[in-house]
């Protein structure tokens, strides 16, 4: 066998270096493949090894008159999981999902794994959660993280390619944004602090500084919520936007969501397919979307049996009553002023309402996104803070950005997990992030 190496470049023709992905390039080539056994079976003097490596499984044939008895005897030993380097001719096989097989000539056994938890048999939610770490290796968690790597690497590219900057915000914050209750508090050397819950403030006062920026990384919510919506520790990702008011917050949200669910299908079909997700719904999220007031989202509810009045928030029964009157992605805007956040700006239309908007995504999945316009008035940013009973004090840095050179903008936050769930047809978000912690579960 050759010398364990690692690639250095995944886009060059290295047969020594050969993933299941690339295998088409090396027809009728001998190549270096590694990787895992997904399934093994023997037939009397030829066995048969699914193999993975991370970019996709192929099957791997060998027969004892190419490998000689006694590496045959080794071969037939192997288990699932099990790791291993192959050597082999790859060939043409119109029965592989693929299109392609090897032929084995050689292997190097890395690790036989003892019996292996997770096999080929139903196991329970709970037990696969507890074994998370392996739970991942499975085809349908493999096919779903890829689907979020898109996901963000489609988030990524939208805003570096129209003139946004990337923003990191601290993970460390002395005050809340969403709220206290659902802070996570920690010790700070004498004082105290807490896991952010959005990076909007500071996104805020970087937009201040570069007109147009994107805050993107994990967010904390110590929400006593078991819903399928809900993660304590979640990622999001948050443009703030200088000079832009509510609509045009909303027509950047819409253009948004459209680029990420259309890129996602393009660059991942097979994955959603394999997921068996319908992709005729998300084929129809496309520009542009349904934009309802707040108080037409009651009438809504009223009208189907779901009684609201104004002043009500709008939970995830209420969301999905209301996105059943739509076809794709519906923005409800304006929301009573009292229900919304210190910093959403006051409506010059109404002063009862907030200029803000949620998103909020067919098929029962909720709001995706959550933003609006910034109260830009300091008197009035004052009196808000005032009045949901927030120290001044703690904001006092905030305030600096309305009184030096204070200006109309606007922004939003995306929550990933939620819009790949939405995204792929998961029923829970648990699956759509590698390590999930939610109230019960902090463990692996």
């Amino acid at each position: 066998m050759k010398k364990l190496r690692r690639a250095t470049d995944s886009g060059r023709e290295d047969p020594e270096n050969a993933t299941v992905d690339q295998i088409s390039l090396f027809d009728q080539k001998t190549v270096t493949l590694r990787g895992w056994i997904a399934n093994f079976r023997s037939s009397g003097k030829i066995a048969f090894l699914q193999i993975r490596d991370g970019t996709g499984i192929i099957q791997c044939v060998g027969d004892v008159q190419e490998l000689g008895p006694e590496k045959f005897e080794k071969l037939k030993a192997l288990t699932l999981e099990s790791s291993l380097i192959v050597e082999g001719v790859v060939r043409k096989d119109a029965r592989s999902k693929i299109g392609y097989e090897i032929g084995l000539k050689d292997f190097e056994i890395l690790n036989i794994s003892p019996e292996f938890p997770i096999g080929n048999k139903e196991h329970g939610v709970a037990f696969l959660m507890e074994h998370r770490h392996l739970w991942l290796r499975s085809s349908r968690q493999v096919a779903l993280l890829r689907v979020r790597s898109e996901v963000i690497r489609a988030i990524r590219d939208y805003f570096d390619g129209r003139g946004f900057y990337l923003m990191d915000s601290p993970i460390l914050t002395p005050n809340a944004c969403e709220g206290t209750s659902t802070l996570f508090e920690t010790p700070y050397f004498d004082d105290k602090a807490y896991l952010t819950q959005s990076g909007q403030l500071y996104g805020e006062a970087s937009a201040l500084a570069l007109g147009k920026i994107y805050v993107f990384g994990p967010t904390f919510r110590a929400e006593k919520s078991k819903t399928r919506r809900h993660l304590t520790e979640f990622w999001m990702v948050e443009p703030e936007v200088a000079f832009m008011d509510i609509y045009g917050d909303m027509d950047l949200a819409e253009d948004f969501v459209e680029y990420v669910v259309q890129r996602t299908i393009k660059n991942r079909k097979t994955e959603l397919e394999y997921l068996e997700r319908n992709l005729e719904p998300l084929s129809r999220v496309r520009k542009p979307f349904p934009r309802i007031t707040y108080e037409a989202a009651i009438d809504i509810l009223n009208k189907n049996g779901k009684p609201a009045a104004f002043g009500d928030d709008f939970g995830g029964d209420e969301e999905t009553v209301i996105s059943q009157q739509f076809d794709r992605p519906v923005m409800i805007h304006h929301y009573p002023l009292a229900i919304k956040a210190f910093y959403m700006k006051q409506s010059e239309e109404n002063p009862k309402l907030a200029a803000c908007v949620d998103m909020i995504a067919p098929e029962g999945y909720g709001e995706i996104i959550g933003g609006g316009q910034r109260e830009d008035n300091m008197e009035k940013l004052v009196k808000r803070l005032e009045e949901q009973k927030l120290p001044k004090e703690a904001f006092e840095w905030y305030l600096d950005l309305r009184r030096f050179g204070s200006v109309p903008h606007a922004g939003f936050g995306l929550g990933v997990e939620r819009t790949v769930a939405w995204i792929t047809g998961v029923p829970h978000v648990r699956e759509t992030i590698p390590f999930p912690r939610m109230m019960e579960k902090i463990f692996p």
